[in-house]
């Protein structure tokens, strides 16, 4: 029925669109990708990314479809889904797939999406598009965002479907998507101290093998970002967020846990300093009782190594330092960051990251070095990752 009423939308919106010019725009990108894991076992990836599409537009409508392709070029890694288990995870499987197909009406003050689309919320911390893996994460969905106020943007969304990262072959506890009724609800201010949000996420995990449905969460909360100059060449920017989460719909567990934000950054012309704190509750200590975020762009959070996509039972403290500079007109850009990763109950260290960025932009293309290293104290084990990648956009 989803789908039927969707292609009714389609038709409805051609008839009159016919009537303007219609413009076509190409959707080119690829990005090749050599990534090492050395974790009780080394592997070693070598993937290749493409995706192509078109949108074509007339007045405020406009449809899109785009498809996506990875190519595993050397294959010593356990992709999640083919391969042996007995390797590292590298999360980037074979595939090829439908991306985004979707249909949009876009106003001064309103624009709704209907179809299989990108959804990034905020800094994505909750509701995510995971761009750094090869196969992104999108959403069956229908989507309105409205600004008729000024200073004020509601943006609210339902998705009945989850395409995730484990492509067309996805199976079991890795599934190509995930069926569920997923609510987004998002409503920012701006105000003096910059922008205020409140948020609702409803996330529905409707697939028993999906750690049993003990991922569906409801989370309400609120974040403010904004910035303030302190000279002529000197900015500050905060963000605070606080969040309460409980189990939702079929989740089996009864829990409460909270989320807690504090990040400074000060920017000093192309030097960039960076400090920050970050809490996942834990409830009871059971598994998955723990503030969780399955939607997430998780590799932006927690550091790189990915050790802490899902919550640990005894919840999650993230104390964390960075600086970056960056030369513009060059095109060249350095980072570093340092996290001390702690439970939330229980007073244990569970050890520490080290996080080095180096790119370069020419033009479209984008070249970059990544380098991860987390030495384990009492959770998972020593990890060292590095990523050499290149990126095209046509």
């Amino acid at each position: 029925m989803k789908y039927l009423l969707f292609g009714a939308a389609a038709l409805v919106a051609i008839e009159p669109a016919c009537a303007q010019q219609l413009t076509m725009k190409p959707l080119l990108d690829a990005r090749i990708r050599y990534e090492t894991v050395d974790q009780q076992g080394i592997a070693e990836a070598i993937t290749l990314r493409g995706r192509a599409g078109a949108q074509v537009s007339a007045g405020g409508w406009s449809v899109l479809a785009e498809g996506q392709g990875t190519l595993a070029i050397q294959d010593d890694y356990f992709d999640g889904v083919h391969g042996a288990a007995t390797r590292p995870l590298v999360a980037d499987p074979q595939t090829v797939s439908l991306y985004r197909a979707q249909l949009q009406y876009k106003s001064k003050t309103l624009a709704m999406t209907a179809g299989r689309q990108r959804i990034a919320l905020d800094d994505e911390r909750f509701v995510g598009a995971i761009a750094f893996r090869q196969n992104g994460q999108t959403f069956d969905a229908v989507r309105m965002e409205w600004s008729g106020v000024p200073g004020l943007k509601a943006d609210v969304a339902y998705a009945w479907n989850v395409r995730t990262i484990w492509g067309a072959d996805g199976v079991g506890a890795r599934p190509r998507s995930v069926d569920g009724d997923n609510i987004f609800a998002n409503l920012r201010a701006e105000t003096p101290l910059g922008a205020l949000s409140g948020f609702a996420y409803l996330v529905d995990q409707d697939e028993a093998a999906v750690q049993g449905y003990r991922l569906s969460s409801q989370t309400y909360g609120a974040r403010l970002a904004g910035s303030r100059k302190l000279s002529g060449s000197a900015k500050l920017g905060y963000t605070l967020s606080y969040a309460r989460q409980a189990d939702y719909r079929n989740n089996p567990n009864d829990y409460r846990a909270d989320y807690w934000l504090a990040d400074l950054t000060l920017d000093v012309k192309a030097l960039k300093i960076n400090a920050g704190y970050e809490i996942l509750g834990a409830s009871s200590g059971v598994a998955l009782t723990s503030f969780q975020t399955p939607l997430a762009t998780g590799f932006r959070f927690g550091g790189w190594a990915d050790k802490f996509l899902t919550t640990p039972p005894d919840g999650l403290r993230d104390l964390y330092v960075g600086a970056g500079y960056g030369w513009a007109k060059a095109g060249i850009n350095l980072q570093a960051s340092w996290h001390r990763f702690e439970s939330d109950r229980l007073n244990r260290h569970y050890g520490d990251e080290l996080n080095l960025l180096a790119s370069l932009k020419v033009k479209k293309t984008i070249i970059s070095a990544r380098f991860a290293h987390y030495e384990a104290a009492s959770f998972a084990t020593d990890t060292q990752k590095f990523w050499l990648q290149a990126d095209w956009i046509f």
